[in-house]
């Protein structure tokens, strides 16, 4: 399955997948609940470069230019929501509601780079094991919220690359001309991780 782990020895590797995924969705879900305002904006911001500058992904500014490249990554999402929020709703909203998308799917990026497809599915399936009395399937559950979160950033970079690989062919920013690669893209990555879901013995 293809993910964006990174090894490192920096305290977010270390630290246990099911925590981790706790705090990571704690943030995401404070970013979230801010209102559509200027300071909203700003705020969503200063918690993305916070988190990762403390995340440990490297030494001096690497981890400021891993939130660089997520960013960069996943720019068309940001500018589909900013001029659709602006057509709709006008420029505070719009500024603060993608600000808080951005920072929030570039700290799951963050989840992503630090924990491993693995560990964080078996810390969602122990998580979710209570649910069994109530009949609920805690390993169904937790693979789909692991699929989610991993494959969120990286059809961003898949996007990302797409671009990048027509540029350097001189094709325009057009978007009729980006969005069959993209699709052919995407399926090829839902196809491996059909493959990867049948290895693991899911049907």
């Amino acid at each position: 399955m293809l993910t964006l782990y990174k090894p490192g020895s920096g305290w977010l590797h270390r630290m246990p997948a099911g925590p981790k995924l706790l705090l990571v969705l704690s943030v995401v879900l404070l970013v979230s609940l801010l209102p559509s305002h200027w300071f909203s904006a700003g705020l969503a911001a200063a918690v993305g470069i916070l988190g990762y500058a403390v995340a440990g992904l490297g030494p001096g500014l690497h981890g400021i230019k891993e939130l660089g490249r997520q960013v960069f990554a996943i720019r068309w999402v940001i500018v589909v929501t900013v001029v659709s929020q602006l057509i709709f709703m006008g420029p505070e909203p719009a500024v603060a509601n993608a600000a808080r998308v951005t920072a929030a799917i570039a700290l799951a990026a963050l989840l992503a780079l630090t924990t491993r497809v693995t560990a964080l599915l078996d810390a969602i399936e122990a998580g979710l094991r209570p649910l069994e009395r109530l009949g609920l399937d805690p390993q169904r559950i937790a693979l789909l919220l692991t699929v989610t979160i991993s494959t969120i950033p990286v059809l961003g970079r898949r996007a990302s690359e797409v671009r990048d690989a027509q540029w350097a062919r001189g094709a325009r920013n057009n978007p009729r001309t980006f969005v069959v690669p993209f699709l052919i893209v995407a399926l090829k990555h839902a196809d491996e991780l059909g493959d990867a879901l049948t290895a693991r013995g899911v049907r």
